[in-house]
């Protein structure tokens, strides 16, 4: 898998052609321009809009909810953004879809009607009407046009389109309706799962707690076992950094695999009879460990980014060549973007490959990386 050398300013330059746009180009025709509902974390819409820019050059777009949702137009088709979005994958963008359809309330009529008026549009599509697994996906803002919930709306527009005999499912569709009611207007589009980056609901990924779960981190690797597809059954034995108090060890025991976990602070009382578990309650700078010991490190402090980069790189002699590393970073910094990348290229230097760096929706404050040592 390809790296993430020089990730937000070098990456971009295999599509560095930058369209410029000014106010005699919003006039032109909307030829090769595409439309699209993009969904980040809370407060990171802006850099979801940068990496936008930096990829297809002029980006306009519409604030739907402060933050977080954006209408957005590139001058790109479709075809286009999908393929680059698959070929580099953006780290704050989690979620979009094509603005296929759109109603807007200053239209008059009532949203009854723009309902059944979406309805009739899915219903003649090729794409849904070949599809034998469907999913219904709608999303509303507070104080949107439709007053209801999202579960009505979603029952409202299966009903109506019974008539495609599909089966509607949560996941694993083939394809996926998609519906967004703003405060003022209703957009839609159809897509294929991978073209919309997640195929959650708004790349919201949604986990169940267990009980007697020790902490909802654990929603991060579950994330991260997905989102990277990553086999961590495959692992034999696993070094937690700042493990306490054991969300992630918890995850990795489950998964069979032999741990050391390593923090000053105390684990859960669950975990300490468990013979697969060792525990040091020391200082990750204060352990030594053999070469190659282990072949996966995780690590998922609350601490400084680039302290913890170097922290981690310091104990990397302990993993094998091959290994995986999956490593939160901190953004603390009003500058993520640069921040991210002088993280990266201490760990480049530390011969780490990135494989994907990702804010994944169980992230916060912070962005996964996951590496591997070459």
């Amino acid at each position: 898998m390809r790296g993430y050398g020089n990730y937000f300013w070098g990456l971009y330059e295999l599509r560095s052609q930058e369209l410029e746009r000014n106010e005699e180009d919003d006039k032109r025709d909307d030829i090769g321009i595409s439309h699209w509902i993009c969904t980040a974390n809370h407060g990171f819409a802006p850099y979801a809009q940068e990496e936008l820019r930096r990829l297809f050059g002029a980006v306009k777009s519409t604030v739907l909810i402060p933050g977080e949702v954006l209408r957005v137009a590139l001058q790109n088709s479709a075809e286009q953004v999908i393929e680059a979005v698959s070929s580099s994958p953006p780290v704050f963008l989690r979620h979009l879809f094509p603005i296929e359809w759109e109603w807007h309330g200053e239209e008059g009529g009532k949203l009854e009607e723009s309902i059944e008026k979406l309805a009739a549009f899915a219903l003649a599509d090729p794409r849904l009407q070949g599809a034998s697994r469907i999913a219904v996906q709608p999303r509303k803002t507070e104080q949107s046009l439709w007053e209801g919930t999202t579960a009505e709306l979603k029952d409202t527009l299966q009903a109506k389109l019974s008539g495609l005999h599909a089966e509607f499912v949560v996941r694993e569709a083939d394809m996926i309706l998609s519906v967004f009611v703003g405060r003022e207007a209703v957009y839609a589009g159809i897509s294929r799962p991978e073209h919309n980056i997640s195929d959650w609901n708004g790349g919201a990924v949604r986990f169940q707690r267990e009980e007697g779960q020790i902490s909802r981190a654990k929603f991060k690797l579950l994330e991260a076992e997905m989102t990277f597809g990553i086999d961590f059954r495959a692992f034999r034995e696993a070094l937690d950094i700042g493990a306490a108090p054991g969300g992630w060890t918890s995850f990795l025991l489950e998964r069979g695999l032999t741990v050391t976990a390593v923090d000053p602070a105390k684990m859960h009382p669950s975990l300490l009879n468990s013979p697969n578990l060792t525990v040091l309650r020391k200082n990750a700078g204060e352990v030594k460990f053999q070469e190659q010991q282990f072949d996966l490190l995780v690590c998922d402090m609350s601490w400084s980014p680039k302290l913890t980069a170097k922290l981690v790189s310091e104990l990397l002699y302990a993993l094998v060549p091959g290994g995986t590393a999956i490593v939160t970073v901190k953004l603390l910094s009003k500058k993520p973007m640069a921040l991210i990348q002088e993280v990266i290229d201490t760990f480049q230097q530390s011969r780490m490959q990135v494989q994907r760096a990702k804010q994944l929706f169980h992230n916060r404050d912070e962005i996964t990386l996951y590496m591997i040592k070459y």
